[in-house]
């Protein structure tokens, strides 16, 4: 999966960064052409500000859709300090997508249990694929307690790991994906897993997920760099990369650091 914008990075960090949906639309053809399946959606008002915005979602999802069905398209609930839980909950009931992703501790930040519970068995109802966010140990003790109890719904649940959110200067090491592993050795619900990740690492992230066999999401939300320490081109330039990655590791295996 890339993830090409995110919600704070502009132009100023990177040309390339897709800002508008023909921007957007650019990217995720570009990427889908260099490997990416999937791409995590977010949207920009007119002044570039991340925005929860029920009708850009769906002219999004609609020209996405249209311009490339075979890539699946996840929208973001990302609250950047601005959106509350119920806010959070409200878009994901008027655009209704196929894909979202959903940090576990915005979503139960305002202890409103029974909202939670609701959304969640809702979400499941109506067959809305929600990637659970998890950051760290915090997460990882809530989602455990929530998951045994059947609140988060049945099968196959999916999470996403983001490695060294909280690192000085957010600089991701693929050893901050071991706490992740050990958790997942002592669960015993199936999870469909991915990981991100921050900095100049972020390859070498991936690529010890990969080896653990787990999913991944790259792109200039969280990182710019390539392996060797330059600045990627473009998204696709990013996508490209871990495609080869993923390649490697079907013939060999990926040693975790």
């Amino acid at each position: 999966m890339v993830a090409p914008t995110g919600a704070r990075k502009t132009k100023a960090d990177h040309p390339e960064l897709p800002i508008t949906l023909p921007e957007i639309l650019r990217t995720a053809e570009a990427c889908f052409r260099a490997g990416a399946d999937g791409l995590h959606l977010h949207i920009r008002n007119a002044q570039g500000a991340h925005v929860l915005d029920a009708g850009q979602y769906r002219e999004a999802l609609e020209a996405l859709r249209h311009a490339l069905p075979d890539m699946a398209v996840q929208i973001t609930t990302e609250a950047v300090g601005r959106y509350s839980p119920s806010e959070q909950r409200q878009i994901i009931r008027q655009v209704r997508p196929d894909l979202v992703s959903v940090s576990l501790a915005e979503m139960t930040a305002d202890d409103d249990q029974s909202a939670v519970l609701a959304f969640y068995d809702w979400a499941a109802v109506n067959e809305i694929a929600v990637q659970h966010i998890l950051y760290g140990a915090e997460d990882l003790q809530t989602f455990s307690a929530m998951a045994a109890q059947g609140q988060l719904g049945d099968g196959v649940l999916q999470v996403i790991f983001v490695l060294g959110r909280y690192s000085d200067g957010q600089q991701s090491l693929p050893a901050d994906l071991d706490p992740f592993l050990s958790w997942m050795a002592g669960l015993e619900v199936p999870l469909d897993w991915a990981i991100c990740a921050f900095g100049t690492q972020e390859t070498a992230c991936l690529a010890a997920a990969a080896g653990a066999g787990g999913k991944l999401r790259v792109g200039f939300e969280n990182s710019l760099h390539n392996a060797d320490g330059t600045i990627a081109a473009d998204n696709a330039e990013r996508v490209a990369e871990i495609a080869q990655v993923i390649s490697a590791g079907q013939s060999r295996p990926v040693a975790l650091a």
